[in-house]
């Protein structure tokens, strides 16, 4: 076969690249084989894919390539993985978020491996004129095993580049994974064991500079007089100016454009040392705000007068009311939640780099690029192909990065100084000015039959609203809607600047807790076990509007009693407990066991989850992903408040909102993964909302006290 471009290879190739001229024909030009954005091979031989979604600790970087590697038929290390750059071309599958990436790729990654190895075996079968079916890949080559032929997939690759692009290449059956289900250490495991230049502040063009933006401490003020003029002259400093911020409302989960920068100060200097040392000495008067004299123990108080108020409906099934006062056994709670900060371990940065020809770099963190690129776009009048976006690994989000305020701030100090300018976060700023999980306190009113079964639910609830008191409209689907015949909903919001943000499985980390408290005390008022309770409450399998398959719950929730032996009899101060919850498609339950000392100290030794999120792509990681949920709603759960004073925030570091120490992990937390032919859904997520209410249980079992707001610092433990 020639070699030579020809006209149906050139279309071949380029319908292949998603019309990207110049990728088709540089592709052909350099002897490469590119059939999709997501793998290309090199005339060296070497095969590289790309990992199009930010890896932020979940591990994508591994298991979307997985997906790739698993048709074409080679192992991760006959392969380079790339992270991807921003890439139009991708679409949605660059978003890092609602616990998707995997769901999301996983057809269209696959498609793209079994394509190229379908061209590749096609060059072998015109090259030896043999039918397909007679040959067969491994590991990187097309054999013929009645002749012994083989052939790499380099020595194919531009044979494979001139053919036309085929439809519908069937996909590999489960049964016929070899890489896929199979434990793989993470591509950048190496890497970030001997500290490689992997983060956004790792590596920095000639001349780049610093910056940094002071907002106030109220948010929503503005800048009215100060000292930035004096700053500039101070020793290793550019620039000092107002940097005018957005007073757009609405918060992450409301409202089109996502973390529109604050007003501010903006300081930039030649080294970071410059310009903390401007920041220690800037002096600025803050305009005032309706929001100075809010405060949590205001938001609170507000609560409290408003228990008997009139709230909107959100969900009306039945007559709740009625039926509760029919019911045989009632309960009457109050749960609450307090605000938390993400306090990811790499705090928000971006280098933005102008470009002589008028674009722009960006080397950016974002768990969504393409709303980096879009914000961009908006706030300074660029076109899409006048950006160029480097995603670096992320150190932790949880959905902080989400937000696109510190991509727009760097953005904004590059474009005024034209030159390339690396934004940080001190650690301070970036809990006082952040995309928090908002607040929310729930009154749960449910009765029982005299057979013990749930007849009545009566949930009101009151939540954070940025910058408005108008309640979302929204209607719940999560459960227990559609298992109890009786059941109604309301809300009410209160007015608060604190904006909200995507949090770890929102808003699930927060009705988890709730709804999974009231069930543990509804089975203990009826006299029954939690997990015998829960099996009864589910009844027959079916699944609901939401898409909660009672049946795939009852089966975790099994699991996890099974694995973590539920029902033994424990020493006094000692208890386990147990929740569960639906959340992003997936199923998880979970069985704390913990120990409380006759001085209150609490020591959670043992964590069992049990978790259905479909098929597993890689069981190392996924196990890490459930192992870090139940780590992080641990440090919620025990130490973690944002609270307010005079309108500001007051915690400011990892002191008074501590992540958990390494001798607080519990010494077990074992992972048991249910599976099954349907597709995979995602797992960042879902393993986060069971903890706190199992924990609590926990707690009940052994002390006798209930727990019904959080963290468990705002609360006196102790027995005797």
């Amino acid at each position: 076969m020639s070699t030579v471009m020809q006209r149906r290879g050139f279309l071949a190739v380029l319908a292949c690249t998603g019309g990207a001229l110049s990728l088709g024909v540089t592709a052909q030009q350099r002897g490469r084989f590119a059939p999709s954005a997501y793998l290309r091979i090199e005339p060296d031989g070497r095969i590289v894919l790309q990992a199009p979604a930010p890896d932020m600790g979940q591990g994508v970087k591994t298991s979307l390539p997985m997906l790739v590697a698993e048709e074409l038929e080679v192992g991760l290390d006959q392969v380079t993985v790339e992270q991807s750059t921003w890439d139009a071309r991708m679409g949605r599958i660059q978003d890092a978020g609602g616990s998707s990436s995997v769901p999301k790729a996983w057809v269209p990654l696959r498609q793209a491996g079994a394509t190229a190895r379908w061209l590749l075996v096609s060059a072998a079968a015109q090259a030896w004129g043999l039918p397909r079916e007679a040959l067969r890949t491994k590991r990187g080559e097309v054999r013929h095993d009645a002749s012994g032929r083989r052939a790499s997939y380099a020595s194919l690759a531009a044979a494979a580049a001139l053919l036309p692009l085929p439809k519908d290449v069937p996909l590999k059956a489960p049964s016929e994974f070899r890489l896929i289900g199979r434990r793989q250490t993470q591509v950048d495991a190496a890497a970030m064991v001997r500290g490689a230049p992997l983060f956004c502040a790792d590596r920095r063009p000639e001349g780049c500079l610093i910056g940094v933006v002071i907002k106030a401490p109220v948010r929503g003020a503005r800048p009215l007089r100060g000292n930035w003029d004096e700053l500039k002259a101070m020793p290793g400093m550019v620039d000092a100016w107002r940097l005018e911020g957005s007073d757009s409302p609405g918060g992450n989960m409301h409202r089109e454009h996502h973390g529109d920068p604050q007003h501010g100060v903006a300081l930039v200097g030649r080294s970071t040392w410059a310009v903390l040392k401007a920041r220690r000495a800037l002096q600025v008067q803050w305009s005032a705000t309706r929001y100075d004299g809010h405060s949590s123990a205001g938001y609170e108080a507000e609560i409290r007068q408003r228990l008997e108020h009139p709230r909107e409906i959100w969900r009306n099934d039945g007559d709740a009311p009625a039926a509760l006062q029919a019911a045989a056994t009632r309960i009457d709670v109050l749960y609450e939640l307090p605000v938390l900060a993400h306090v990811t371990m790499e705090t928000m940065s971006c280098l933005a780099e102008p470009l002589p020809d008028g674009r722009l770099r960006l080397r950016s963190p974002s768990q969504f690029p393409r709303l980096a690129v879009q914000a961009a776009q908006r706030q300074f009048g660029l076109q899409a192909e006048q950006i160029e976006l480097e995603v670096p690994r992320l150190g932790g989000a949880f959905g902080r990065r989400w937000e696109v305020d510190f991509v727009l701030e760097a953005c904004a100090m590059a474009l005024r100084l034209k030159a390339p300018v690396l934004l940080f976060t001190p650690r301070e700023d970036d809990i006082r000015h952040d995309y928090y999980r908002p607040f929310e306190t729930h009154r749960i009113r449910a009765g029982l039959d005299a057979q013990g079964r749930l007849v009545a639910w009566d949930q009101d609830q009151w939540i954070q609203g940025f910058r408005t008191a108008a309640t979302p409209k929204m209607e719940p689907r999560e459960c227990p809607v559609g298992l109890i015949p009786n059941l109604r909903m309301r809300a009410q919001a209160i007015d608060s600047h604190l904006p909200d943000g995507a949090y770890r499985a929102p808003p699930s980390n927060l009705h988890a807790f709730f709804v999974e408290s009231a069930l543990n005390e509804l089975a203990h008022a009826a006299g029954q076990d939690a997990l015998t309770f829960r099996l009864q409450w589910l009844g027959e399998d079916c699944v609901l509007e939401s898409g909660f398959d009672t049946a795939r719950m009852k089966a975790v929730l099994r699991l996890a009693a099974e694995k973590a032996g539920w029902g033994r009899p424990l020493p006094k101060g000692q208890g386990l407990g147990l929740a569960a919850w639906f959340s992003h498609n997936g199923y998880v339950a979970q069985v704390v066991e913990l120990a409380v000392s006759p001085a209150g100290a609490v020591t959670v030794s043992r964590v069992t989850a049990a978790v259905d999120v479909g098929p597993i792509v890689n069981p190392s990681g996924a196990e890490q992903q459930v192992q870090g949920s139940i780590i992080d709603a641990l440090a919620g759960a025990l130490y973690q408040q944002v609270t307010l004073k005079d309108g500001a925030v007051q915690q400011s570091n990892f002191h008074d909102h501590p992540l958990l120490r390494m001798h607080e992990v519990p010494r077990r937390i074992d992972v048991h993964f249910i599976e099954g032919a349907r597709r995979p859904t995602g797992l960042g997520e879902p393993a986060y909302p069971p903890l706190a209410p199992a924990l609590t249980a926990a707690l009940f079992a052994a002390t006798g006290r209930r727990i019904r707001s959080l963290p468990l610092t705002r609360q006196e433990l102790s027995w005797r």
